[in-house]
């Protein structure tokens, strides 16, 4: 077999596909291998590079095929798909993570290790439970509205719609929809007890991460917001400056440029999903303190003055996540101008 320098690897659950070229660009192998059949491929050739997209499973097959002494990158698949020729199969998309991979221009996705795997699990799972426990609440308190009980909007007034509930004197509420219902009350209060249980160790986590800690220090930065960004941004040296941080969350606007004029949009739904929705509730949460009477810096002033809410919200998520980045890079803790909330 000729020397291989470059492979492209197209994951999936069952069935892989292998393009291999050598230096000199030339097709060693271009072939299907089982997933009992992968690593023993690797394990068979010399180290060389290996190109894959970041999906499901990627991050175990990039350490796993690192541990034979390859240089694994994965790749977002957006970046990849340019480099597919016509039409879409597992032959032509190996084929273009080969091509892809050796770009000057690429950008590549850090390999997590189990423990950092383990750690962004945790938290998917506690997002996991918030989402089951809000459709669950937003039913019940549904279905009590159609019988007359009206309760305000929040997770405090579901104590009341379950105290209600437990109630056999209240007659408002026959008898099967009360059963219903409390299979809800259980199922909403089984779910809080699973999600203090996860906040209590992503709090210990945070205690015992130094960096996590000194986020914390930042208005509107708390724990949960502390843990994901440890989670997500694994090398903060790797971006260049906190706008390219804050750019790669997507809390920047959309820019839409042609002919030396700048158009700048809303922000775009790319980007980290989870980290961006957890600073801009941060950022809320400072803004807020404005309506409580609390001191905020003139510079948030000057913005709630000019802009409408929810958008000096996100240019406050902004200004954090360009906050995060320096403090990671640079170290220290945040001197806060006044007592702000942090959440």
């Amino acid at each position: 077999m000729e020397k291989i320098t470059i492979v492209g690897l197209d994951l999936a659950k069952s069935i892989f596909q292998v393009h291999a070229i050598t230096e000199d660009g030339h097709v060693a192998v271009r072939r299907a291998l089982r997933r009992s059949q992968v690593l023993e491929f690797f394990r068979q050739i010399s180290p060389c590079l290996v190109g894959m997209e970041a999906c499901g499973s990627a991050h175990y097959w990039a350490n796993a095929i690192g541990e034979l002494g390859h240089t694994v990158r994965l790749m977002p698949p957006a970046y990849v798909k340019p480099y597919v020729k016509r039409n879409k199969t597992d032959a032509a998309d190996a084929e273009a993570i080969c091509e892809a991979v050796t770009r000057p221009t690429m950008r590549f996705v850090p390999v997590k290790s189990p423990e950092e795997q383990a750690a962004s699990m945790v938290l998917k799972t506690r997002e996991l439970f918030v989402r089951q426990r809000s459709q669950t609440a937003n039913a019940m308190r549904a279905h009590m509205a159609e019988l007359g009980v009206v309760a305000a909007t929040g997770m405090t007034s579901i104590a009341k719609l379950i105290a209600i509930l437990r109630d056999d004197r209240d007659g408002r509420l026959p008898h099967s929809a009360r059963v219903a219902l409390l299979e809800m009350a259980e199922q909403i209060e089984k779910l809080t007890a699973r999600i203090e249980a996860l906040d209590a160790k992503i709090i210990a986590a945070v205690k015992a991460d130094e960096a996590a800690r000194r986020l914390t220090t930042i208005p509107g930065v708390g724990p949960i917001i502390a843990a994901s960004v440890r989670a997500a941004v694994h090398d903060p040296e790797a971006f260049r400056t906190g706008r390219d941080l804050a750019a790669w969350i997507g809390i920047t606007p959309r820019a839409n440029s042609s002919g030396g004029k700048e158009r700048l949009g809303k922000i775009s739904k790319q980007g980290n999903k989870q980290l961006r929705t957890l600073l801009i509730v941060g950022a809320t949460s400072v803004l807020k303190q404005a309506r409580r009477g609390v001191k905020l810096p003139a510079w948030v002033v000057s913005l709630l003055a000019r802009k409408a809410y929810k958008v000096a919200a996100v240019a406050l998520a902004n200004k954090i996540a360009r906050t995060i980045w320096a403090l990671l890079v640079k170290g220290g803790t945040y001197q806060a101008p006044g007592s702000m909330t942090r959440v």
